[in-house]
C-alpha cells in the first residue's frame, strides 16, 4: 500500500514538473531568440533534454508496474535503469551543442538584452528549484528520481548563474560573458552527470549497487549456524529501486532446513536493501579446486 502511495506521489510529481518545464522551455527559447541571448537558448535547450529526461522516468515507472509474463520474467522493471543511462546521455548531447554553439560566439560575442535575460533565467530559478523539490524525496532511494532531481537542482542553479551574469552585462557591457556562462553552464550539466551516468552503467552491467554491502552480506551468512560455506554469492540491481541475490550455503546438516531457510530471508531481508533473495542449500563443502564459482 504505502509502495503504491509512493507510486502516484511520484505519478504527480512527473505530471506537474514536465508541465511547468514545457511551458517554461516556450517562453526561455523566445525570449533567448528575441534577445540574442545565447545563456537563455542553452539553457533551454537544457531544459528540452530534461524534460525528455522526465518523460523517459516517468514512462519506466509505468513500465515496472506492469506484470511478468512468460518471456520478462522478472516484468520491466530494470527499465528504470534505461531511464537513468538514456538521461545521462541525452544530457552529454546537450552538453555537446551548448559548447560547439558556445565556442563560436565567443569569437564574435553580439549584444543582449539583459533584463530579458535577468527576468526569464528568474523564472527559471522558481520552477527548476520548485520541480526538484518535487524529486528531492524519492532522489535518495531511486537512481532514476536522483536523475530527474539532479537535472532539475542544476537548472536551478545554472539560472541563477544566468541571472548573475545578466546584471554583470547590465552594468559593464561585456558581452562575451554571455557565451562564457553557456561553457560554466556545460561543465555544470558534465559534473552533475557524471556520477548518473557511472552509476546508470554499473547497474546495466548487474554491478553490486552503492548502497548494499557484499562483504557484509557474505560475513552475515558465514557465521550462521551449521553454515561452512559460501559460494556464488551474486548481488544485483533489478531496476534503480530492487536489489536481488542469490547464494549457495554449504551446511553441515540439513535438519529444520526450511524453517532455517524462512529465518534466514526474513533476517537478510531486514537487515540489508534486498528485496529478492534466492538461496541454495548444499550438503557439506564445495572443492574450489573443481569449481570456478565466486564467493
Amino acid at each position: 500500500m504505502a509502495h503504491s502511495h509512493q507510486i502516484q506521489q511520484q505519478t504527480s510529481a512527473f505530471k506537474i514538473g514536465i508541465a511547468l518545464n514545457t511551458a517554461f522551455i516556450v517562453l526561455e527559447a523566445g525570449y533567448g531568440f528575441a534577445s540574442g541571448s545565447l545563456a537563455l537558448v542553452a539553457d533551454a535547450g537544457h531544459n528540452l533534454s530534461d524534460v525528455l529526461g522526465l518523460l523517459i522516468s516517468w514512462l519506466a515507472i509505468w513500465l515496472g508496474q506492469k506484470s511478468a509474463n512468460d518471456k520478462y520474467t522478472y516484468g520491466y522493471k530494470s527499465s528504470s535503469i534505461l531511464a537513468a543511462l538514456f538521461n545521462a546521455v541525452f544530457l552529454l548531447v546537450a552538453i555537446g551543442a551548448i559548447s560547439v554553439e558556445a565556442i563560436q560566439r565567443l569569437s564574435n560575442p553580439g549584444p543582449v538584452a539583459e533584463w530579458d535575460v535577468i527576468i526569464v533565467a528568474a523564472v527559471g530559478v522558481v520552477i527548476n528549484g520548485f520541480t526538484a523539490l518535487l524529486f528531492m524525496k524519492g532522489q535518495k532511494h531511486d537512481l532514476n528520481i536522483k536523475g530527474a532531481f539532479l537535472h532539475m537542482a542544476a537548472d536551478a542553479g545554472v539560472s541563477i548563474g544566468v541571472v548573475i551574469a545578466g546584471f554583470i552585462i547590465l552594468k559593464t557591457g561585456w558581452f562575451w560573458l554571455d557565451p562564457v556562462v553557456s561553457l560554466l553552464i556545460a561543465v555544470v550539466i558534465l559534473i552533475g552527470t557524471w556520477g548518473l551516468l557511472r552509476d546508470a552503467m554499473n547497474y546495466s552491467l548487474e554491478a553490486v549497487p552503492n548502497n548494499v554491502d557484499r562483504q557484509a552480506i557474505a560475513d552475515y551468512l558465514t557465521s550462521q549456524p551449521t553454515v561452512n560455506q559460501i559460494h556464488d554469492l551474486h548481488i544485483w540491481g533489478m531496476s534503480t529501486t530492487e536489489t536481488a541475490m542469490t547464494v549457495h550455503l554449504c551446511r553441515s546438516t540439513l535438519a529444520d532446513n526450511n524453517a532455517f531457510l524462512e529465518q534466514l530471508n526474513k533476517d537478510l531481508s531486514a537487515q540489508f536493501p534486498l528485496t529478492h533473495i534466492t538461496i541454495q542449500i548444499e550438503l557439506g563443502k564445495v572443492d574450489y579446486e573443481t569449481t570456478d564459482s565466486s564467493i
